[in-house]
């Protein structure tokens, strides 16, 4: 016998809610046999038979340990038409509803839970929507006309929300309930799609909706009564579950290639750390100056402080009594506190070093999954774009010690959401239908705009300095575009306005105090001084990084700051390229729109002046009217030409995909394009960072011996004190598991009544003498001011012992430390230390 209908229930442990359930459903499913069939028809086919008699119920127990199977048992001794399915252990509702709908025969087929929190009456809104031409239809609780008639505890429901949100934005577009547990498809729709499902537990609901969105199999969305039930097996845990399937589910359903090519961008960088992955607590980078020393520490008292519940946003572990303002640092939250567990396990140098080797690869990634997305086709053309984007030189400067300028995959996401803010309005969904089924068809403006603030907020946490930096190339992207296509712009200036509005609203509340904090908290600054010459030479934008194969050390040194801020040197055989480039390809506006955002951050990487090479004419720079302006004040100006990377990425991506299309057969011209783009790489391609054996660990620190020199509430003052030219104090620190307080130290500070930032401490006599006999070499005669300037300021400190590791210049710093004491030091487990209340 045909069967039009089957439903099918997962159940576990469901002794109390089971029974009553089944009845309801064979009630309705009676009565509604009785009301469509004619009397004739019940005559000649008796009670069991008809337009709705031909229906049928599988309960699929899912290895229940209570008296569900019982029950079910009963109900399909007492009526043909129920059906048990047995499960011989708990796998999860997904792995129960794959067992009963790949046992059914109904043409079309229903799933709903066991508590029947959606009304069986609800069918029929439903089956009018399979009726009038869609291949699925699902109980919603979200869209406009769904009733909810009893809530659950306001916490849990606002998990449930969260949670909800989150995995919507990785499920199915336009789907805002896809967790609604009454769902009826077309039969052999949802046989299809069920016998392709994967997942066991409650993330099959998203699979099975994926499947049905890719075969372009038209689903509505319906509102529903809904009423929340008592025993409930959904925990705001299972949300969390979800995603973790979803997400293992996307993995596995990446194309091979796609895989290959973020293989090969991990295998890029660890080939770039090599020197230290092998023993990262051992080794140095040394061109990262004293910045892995920063980061290291950043990381350590990140996680410090989650394991001790402290404020994440301060501590006085450094600049002691004063304390740093974490916020108002490169602490990088958004990273050093997922990495707490690693830093936890293996320490802070092992965590920085996988958190700056997964997070460049994961930057390539997201570069090619934008430019894949956005801008070609070929996946050969979109990752060469998106390893330029990610391994330029100026990201390989970086790569040394800024993590914050280097791990910055979410800058893709956040473009992309940008872009899609800019695609149309929202659908009138269901619009004078009541209870429509539409699910809408244009870009939702409020949903990405939430997305959007939320991968802002992230950012936020991850690095600002990167973020504004995005939103300036962004806005000369935006501008060029918008010239070369008025219409485009037009249509874009209000779901983008309206889109960006959400954006803020969401970003502001979560973002709040975490930027006073930083911005008037304690020990917070105005503006960061970096000095003249922090913008670029022209001739750096020609030249060859020290890390690139065609690169000069000497060369590259004398025309940027440090290693670590050679912002630039593309090198002029790519900048020649591109110019190629744009003019082979200047009818696309998207070309126009690269090439102004590349040349306008170039020129503005320049500075407020720069002086034209081999010549002494200085002139004004374009960065001039921004020098000033609140943000951009903090900005080292040369950083703006980072920018360029994705832009020549880009370019080099829509060359290479128009050199390769399939459609077009190899010519020697295309050969020789081909080569072109090789040749102008080539030079630039990074050669591993240096790495050395690294500074021993003093014993005194390194065996604790130092407990017995350090009452409570006491610092240890390093001679001379940290700062930002000399650091290892700080890697004394988390070899300590950071158990003392420092002085001085390398960090971002207040100094001066106006609260300038500066790097470092604010100066004291006694550092200030320390750090010239470190430079000079020479003790000073030592008077009795600069004795009482050293009583003070070992009082302001709290010192409780003063500790020289043997150094350059160490006898000259024991000389003048034993003249401000007025005695000698003492030789402790291979420092030089000085006790200052006669040790315990």
């Amino acid at each position: 016998m045909s069967v039009d209908l089957t439903v099918v229930v997962p159940a576990y442990n469901e002794e109390r809610r089971l029974a009553p359930t089944l009845a309801a459903i064979r009630a309705y499913l009676d009565g509604a046999e009785g009301s469509t069939r004619s009397s004739a028809e019940g005559a000649a086919e008796g009670s069991t038979e008809g337009a709705r008699a031909r229906w049928e119920l599988i309960v699929v127990d899912d290895g229940s340990t209570d008296a569900t199977l019982d029950i079910a048992a009963d109900a399909e001794a007492s009526d043909p038409r129920v059906q048990l399915i047995r499960s011989p252990r708990n796998l999860g509702k997904g792995h129960a509803l794959r067992l009963g709908v790949l046992a059914s025969r109904g043409d079309r087929v229903l799933i709903t839970d066991a508590d029947l929190a959606t009304p069986i009456e609800e069918l029929e809104c439903l089956d009018k929507a399979l009726t009038d031409g869609h291949t699925a239809a699902i109980g919603s609780r979200a869209r406009p006309g769904a009733t909810i008639e009893s809530h659950q505890h306001r916490l849990r429901e606002l998990l449930g929300r969260t949670g909800n949100f989150l995995i919507r934005t990785v499920a199915v577009p336009g789907v805002r309930d896809t967790q609604c547990g009454f769902k009826l498809f077309d039969g052999d729709r949802a046989r299809e799609a069920f016998a392709a499902s994967r997942l066991r537990g409650w993330g099959i609901d998203v699979e099975i909706l994926q499947y049905f969105h890719r075969s372009g199999w038209p689903v509505a969305e319906v509102p529903v009564r809904w009423a929340h039930q008592e025993g409930s097996k959904v925990r705001p845990f299972d949300y969390v579950k979800v995603l973790a399937e979803l997400t293992s589910l996307k993995i596995r359903t990446v194309p091979r290639r796609d895989l290959l090519v973020a293989a090969i961008f991990l295998s890029m960088a660890v080939v770039l750390y090599s020197g230290r992955l092998i023993a990262p607590d051992d080794r140095y980078l040394p061109d990262s100056l004293q910045d892995q020393n920063q980061w290291e520490w950043f990381f350590a008292v990140t996680a410090d402080n989650i394991r001790h519940l402290h404020n994440p946003l301060f501590t006085t572990l450094q600049n002691y009594p004063d304390g740093v303002n974490l916020m108002a640092n490169t602490v990088m939250l958004g990273l050093s506190v997922p990495f707490a567990p690693v830093t936890w396990l293996f320490g802070p140098a092992v965590a920085l070093n996988a958190a700056m080797t997964l997070g460049l690869a994961a930057t390539a990634v997201a570069w090619y999954w934008l430019i894949l997305k956005r801008l070609v086709r070929h996946r050969g053309a979109a990752a060469v774009g998106a390893a330029l984007a990610a391994f330029a030189p100026p990201m390989i400067s970086h790569a040394h010690a800024h993590p914050n300028f280097m791990v910055l995959f979410m800058i893709p996401l956040i473009i992309d959401r940008t872009l899609r803010l800019c695609e149309g309005e929202d659908a009138d969904e269901g619009a004078g239908t009541g209870r429509g089924t539409g699910t809408g068809t244009g870009t939702r403006v409020v949903r990405d705009g939430v997305v959007l603030g939320l991968f802002t907020t992230y950012q936020i946490f991850l690095g600002e300095e990167p973020l504004l930096l995005a939103a300036l190339g962004l806005l000369l992207f935006a501008a060029a575009y918008g010239i070369a296509r008025k219409d485009v712009a037009r249509a874009a200036i209000r779901p983008l306005a309206r889109g960006l509005g959400v954006a803020v609203a969401v970003t502001v509340p979560l973002v709040a105090f975490p930027l006073y904090w930083q911005f008037f908290g304690p020990q917070s600054y105005t503006s960061v001084l970096h000095g003249d010459g922090a913008g670029n030479s022209p001739l750096a934008l020609l030249s060859f990084s020290e890390r690139s194969l065609a690169g000069s050390e000497q060369a590259a040194r004398a025309l940027a700051q440090n290693p670590t801020e050679q912002n630039a040197f593309y090198g002029w055989p790519l900048i020649a390229l591109a110019f190629a480039i744009v003019v082979r390809l200047w009818e696309r506006a998207v070309v126009k729109a690269l090439a102004f955002t590349a040349i306008a951050a170039a020129f503005l990487s320049l500075g407020p002046k720069f002086r034209i090479p081999m010549t002494e004419v200085v002139l004004p720079g374009p960065w001039a009217p921004l020098a000033h302006a609140p943000l951009f004040e903090s900005v080292i100006e040369s950083r703006v030409a980072m920018v360029c990377a994705p832009a020549l990425g880009m370019l080099i991506a829509l060359a290479l995909a128009r050199l390769l299309a399939p459609a077009h057969r190899m010519t020697a011209t295309r050969y020789a394009g081909v080569a072109a783009v090789a040749l102008a790489l080539l030079p630039i391609v990074p050669a591993p960072l240096r790495a050395v054996e690294r500074e021993q660990t003093p014993a005194f620190i390194a065996d604790g011996t130092w407990k017995k020199y350090l009452g409570a509430g006491e610092s240890l003052v390093p001679v001379p004190l940290p700062d930002p030219t000399g650091a290892e104090a700080l890697h004394w620190q988390t070899t300590a598991d950071l158990d003392f307080r420092l002085p001085g130290g390398y960090f971002n500070g207040p100094w001066g009544p106006d609260r300038v930032g500066i790097y470092g401490a604010s100066p004291r006599n006694t550092s200030n003498l320390l750090q010239d006999v470190r430079s000079a070499g020479r003790a000073p005669q030592i008077t009795d001011a600069w004795r009482r300037a050293a009583r003070e300021d070992l009082t302001y400190w709290n010192a409780g012992v003063l500790v020289l590791a043997p150094q350059k210049h160490d006898a000259a710093l024991r000389e003048t430390v034993d003249g401000l004491l007025d005695r000698p030091g003492k030789w402790v487990d291979g420092v030089w230390i000085w006790d200052l209340h006669g040790g315990s």
